[in-house]
């Protein structure tokens, strides 16, 4: 049900025949990039934080991880991840395709700089076994009302 509520979203925008289907699960940054064909830095995976009333999603690169100061500073509280068995009631998709396509009304989204490094990107479309090719100004396009920030950070380079 996740993937077609996403696919309802993005026939908004002329984009539902994009949605890649695999036969292999893409649940995870590692196996999506394996699934997609690319890096696993180009996965735009979608982190949830549990706000209370409300759910912070944060679409970020797959190799950036959540900077604690800098979510702290933006949002006035520590990041605490909504616990995985409460993921698909309060957002509409279940753990493994949590995306920003076809949300609940109670799921702010943000995109993180981390994503505009690249020209395309691949977030899931609701389930477990799909991504959507985009670029970052599609992404941003498609999901109303989000906003970037910068709360995350990449590896170190050596």
């Amino acid at each position: 049900m996740s993937l077609e509520r996403a696919k309802a979203h993005l026939a908004q925008y002329g984009r539902d025949a994009d949605v890649m289907e695999f036969d292999s699960s893409s649940a995870t940054v590692e196996l999506a990039a394996e699934a997609v064909g690319c890096e696993p830095a180009r996965i735009a995976k979608t982190l949830s934080f549990d706000m209370g009333e409300r759910v912070t999603l944060i679409v970020c690169a797959g190799d950036a991880r959540i900077a604690n100061p800098k979510f702290k500073e933006r949002f006035g509280r520590k990041a605490k991840m909504l616990a995985a068995d409460e993921a698909e009631e309060r957002i509409g998709h279940g753990v493994g395709g949590v995306c920003p396509f076809g949300v609940n009304e109670e799921c702010d989204v943000y995109l993180d700089d981390s994503l505009r490094r690249f020209d395309v990107i691949y977030p899931a479309c609701g389930s477990s076994n799909s991504a959507i090719a985009l670029t970052p100004e599609e992404l941003e396009t498609i999901t109303p009302n989000s906003k970037w920030v910068d709360v995350c950070k990449l590896p170190e380079t050596r």
